[in-house]
Formats: structure tokens, C-alpha cells, sequence
């Protein structure tokens, strides 16, 4: 039961809400706000709409004004004329499902058939492929990233609680009203027969919209499709100032407390423990889940076997990562760390018979380099899902805690590649404490005594085996 509900929580998470944090909170592989002078992105969904839809096009011609229409297929596929004048008009088109329902209710197959359809639509109406994608509500799920292929998500920065009736014309004017500055992009709603929307709210938007745009107008500034944004916006990082040193601002601060609150509940629910006072090890007890790991002294663990995960304490993580100057730094302060904590955690198993039968210690880090000198062999991840979604968490990990963790991935993403960590339990307590605490059934011969037996199969010395020097034969003392 307890394996059912970990492999339910790592499906919801990895599947689900991890993507959704990523894409929403840190603009992983989507675009959400331009960097632009005098321009606002103005986006409509749900549409097209037989009434609503033909007076958005006529307002948005009377003010010169672009938009980009994120169509849902099957209102498409009912009304090809409006399609063919959004694109005779300048506008462009995305596409939102076939039918308006979320990501997270759909298997991924059936995610990708949705939006081949609709893009096959637009692409007979109007002769064009679109190049852009908005998933329902803005959730996406795990496979959305590889589905999409030539597709750009694209969200929004604004959004008004437009679908509502109850919000009228002039109460959503005045939240308009609040984002009428450059790079934003704005979301508003052309169709009411959505789940959840009221058929006419549309009106009201006619309404508001209208005023805003005199407004805009007034001010200077122009109203473009999303295309023009990103150009704008490719245009315009190159000129931005170098960032202030890096801190954690207040909704940081509050994603990190969220962070480490969950990972409380995570370790009450899959009895995760501390490896002691101080020590930068939690730990727990489980069964092997992957394929058979070859270590580097000689042995091996099962799939199956019992062996002792550990996982760093991330709050002592946040606190090296607030006060580093780089990952270099990161990584010189958490070997200090793993130096202390191997033989305080060699002290917590000394005696425990719950450890006793573990065959090893594992675990998966981004920080890894330098792991061999602590008698850790460090391997490749077998790709697959275990793979994709590891390396997704322990980066969204590192953009949460480090204060310039997007930089960093930016930087030096190519250098920070999970890998599994693992040791036999021979070794640590080699390394680490007495050799009496090795279950006997997991005895093995040791290197140097592999090594004697084919020195004697070949006539060498044992010590050749160890020889740096790449020329056979020489061995210097």
C-alpha cells in the first residue's frame, strides 16, 4: 500500500504539478511577458464566436490594434470564415485544444491528438501552421514539453476574471486599467460557452476593451500580436541592465517556505529520517527500484535490494546555496559537509538492526562531482521517465533555493547532470567503521582480493593492477 501511494504521489507530482510550478512560476519553455517599450500583447481565447468574435475583429481594426486568437478546434471547425478573417486581418492564431478541456484529464496521446486536429484546421482554412500553443486554464503535464515539438507555449502575465458576468464592464475596466504598461500580455475571453464562463460575459469585455484601447492609445502605446512580442522582447534583452545581486525576494521566500513545508509532509508520509544532529544526511530504508548497479569496488546492487537512500537536508542546501558565490562554492561547502556527515552516519547505523540487512547506500544529486573520494561510485541514469522527471525536480530544486538559480541553470545547466550516487555497505564501513557489521550473506571479495587471484591466473604482481603508469609492466613504488 505504501508503494502504491509513493509511486501515486510521484505520478501527481512529476506528471502534473511539477510542470505546472515550472511553466507557471519560472517560464520554463514558455512565454508569459515581453520586455518592450510601448507595446502590449493582447490574446484572446475560446473562440471563435458567431456573435461575439465579428465585433472583436471590427473594434480591433477600428483602433489598429493586433491580437493573437487561441482557438479551440472543434468553434474553429464550426466557423472557418472568422478563422480566415483573423488571418486577413494581421492576426494570428494558436491553438487551445481541440475541445476546452485540461491537460491533466488526458492522457498524453490524446493531448497530442488534440492539438495535431486543431492545428490541421487552421492550417486548411488558412494556409498557415501556428506556431503557438495555450493548454486550457495554462496547465500543462509532463509530456506537453516533447508533444508540443514546434509549438511555443505561450501564458499570459494578466488575466481579468473575464468569463464571469458578475464582474461587468466597468469593475474589469479598472483591472485593465492596472496593467496598462509595456511587455504585457494580456488574456481575455471572445466565447462564453466554455465550462465555467457565462455565455454573455463577452459583451462586457467588448465594452471594457474598448475604453482600453482609447486609453492605450492616448498614452502612445500599441496593441500587437504575440509574434511582434517575442521579437521585441529578443530585441530588447540584449539591452538590459545586469541584474542587482541576487536575494530572495518576498514571493521567493514564500515558494520556498511551500517547498519546505512539503517536503515535511513528504517526510512523514515516506518516514524519511535525520542521520543525526547536524548531519547533512536524511535517510530511509527501501528497496531498490531500478536496474542492477555495477560499483566500482566490484559489487553490485540488485533490483530489489534493500538499501539506505539518502537525501541531503535541503535546508541546510538553501543555506550554502544563499550564501555561495557560485556552484563551485556550492560544491566545496557541501563536500565539507558530506566529509562530517559519512562517519556521523556511520555512528546512527552502528547497532541499528533496522539498517542491518542494507546492502548499500544510494541516491540521485546534481551535485556530484568529487563523490568518489567518499567511496561513492557515481553512474549514468538509465534514460526514461525516472530520468526526465529527476532531472526536472533537482533543477526546479536548485532554481527555488539558490536566489539566482535560473542563472546558474543558464550557465552551467551543461555541468550540473544527476547522477545516481551509490556504495556498497562493504565499503562505507570499510571506509567508515568496523567490518563486523557487514551482513555476512553479502560478503564479497574485495578488489585487492580479485586482484591477487588473476595475478596469479597471469604471473603479475598485484600491485601492477594498480600501476598509473599507462606503459605494462612498470610499476613505481
Amino acid at each position: 500500500m505504501e508503494n502504491f501511494l509513493l509511486w501515486g504521489f510521484y505520478f501527481l507530482t512529476f506528471y502534473a504539478f511539477l510542470p505546472g510550478i515550472i511553466s507557471r512560476t519560472f517560464g520554463f519553455r514558455v512565454f508569459k511577458k515581453g520586455r518592450a517599450e510601448r507595446e502590449i500583447a493582447l490574446t484572446f481565447d475560446d473562440g471563435p464566436d458567431p456573435v461575439y468574435t465579428p465585433q472583436l475583429l471590427d473594434l480591433l481594426k477600428k483602433h489598429g490594434a493586433k491580437a493573437t486568437f487561441f482557438v479551440v478546434g472543434i468553434h474553429a471547425e464550426r466557423h472557418p470564415e472568422l478563422l480566415k478573417r483573423m488571418h486577413a486581418e494581421g492576426h494570428v492564431i494558436g491553438i487551445h485544444n481541440y475541445v476546452h478541456k485540461s491537460n491533466w484529464l488526458m492522457r498524453p496521446g490524446t493531448v497530442k491528438k488534440q492539438i495535431h486536429r486543431t492545428s490541421e484546421i487552421i492550417r486548411r482554412t488558412t494556409g498557415v501552421r501556428s506556431a503557438y500553443y495555450r493548454p486550457p486554464w495554462g496547465i500543462v503535464n509532463l509530456f506537453d514539453f516533447s508533444n508540443l515539438g514546434y509549438l511555443q507555449i505561450i501564458l499570459w502575465s494578466a488575466l481579468f476574471g473575464d468569463w464571469r458576468k458578475r464582474v461587468g464592464a466597468e469593475r474589469l475596466l479598472k483591472r485593465m486599467m492596472k496593467k496598462l504598461r509595456p511587455g504585457e500580455v494580456l488574456l481575455l475571453h471572445d466565447c462564453g460557452a466554455t465550462f465555467g464562463a457565462d455565455e454573455v460575459a463577452p459583451a462586457n469585455m467588448l465594452i471594457a476593451l474598448e475604453a482600453f484601447l482609447e486609453a492605450g492609445r492616448e498614452r502612445g502605446y500599441r496593441f500587437v500580436h504575440i509574434t511582434e512580442m517575442i521579437a521585441l522582447s529578443d530585441q530588447n534583452r540584449g539591452k538590459a541592465k545586469a541584474p542587482a545581486p541576487a536575494t530572495h525576494s518576498w514571493v521567493k521566500r514564500a515558494m520556498i517556505a511551500c517547498w519546505m513545508g512539503w517536503e515535511r509532509v513528504f517526510n512523514v508520509l515516506f518516514r524519511v529520517k535525520s542521520a543525526g544532529d547536524d548531519s547533512i544526511f536524511h535517510l530511509r530504508l527501501v528497496s531498490y527500484p531500478g536496474r542492477t548497479l555495477e560499483l566500482t569496488d566490484g559489487r553490485r546492487i540488485e533490483h530489489k535490494d534493500p538499501v539506505i537512500e539518502l537525501h541531503f537536508d535541503n535546508h541546510k542546501l538553501l543555506k550554502m546555496m544563499t550564501e555561495s558565490r557560485s556552484m563551485m562554492h556550492v560544491a566545496i561547502m557541501l563536500i565539507r559537509e558530506v566529509q562530517k556527515g559519512m562517519p556521523k552516519l556511520a555512528q546512527q547505523l552502528t547497532g541499528n538492526k533496522e539498517y542491518e540487512h542494507a546492502k548499500g547506500l544510494y541516491g540521485v544529486s546534481m551535485i556530484n562531482r568529487g563523490a568518489e573520494q567518499f567511496g561513492f561510485s557515481v553512474l549514468p541514469i538509465p534514460k526514461g521517465l525516472f530520468d526526465v522527471s529527476t532531472r526536472l525536480y533537482l533543477k526546479l530544486l536548485l532554481r527555488v533555493l539558490h536566489p539566482s538559480g535560473k542563472k546558474r541553470l543558464s550557465e552551467q545547466g551543461s555541468r550540473l547532470d544527476p547522477r545516481i550516487i551509490a556504495m556498497s555497505m562493504e565499503e562505507f564501513w570499510h571506509r567508515y567503521g568496523a567490518d563486523a557489521n557487514v551482513s555476512p550473506q553479502w560478503k564479497a571479495p574485495k578488489p585487492y582480493e580479485a586482484k591477487l587471484h588473476q595475478g596469479a591466473r597471469t604471473g603479475l604482481a598485484p600491485a601492477a593492477y594498480d600501476n598509473p603508469n599507462p606503459r605494462a609492466g612498470e610499476f613505481t613504488p
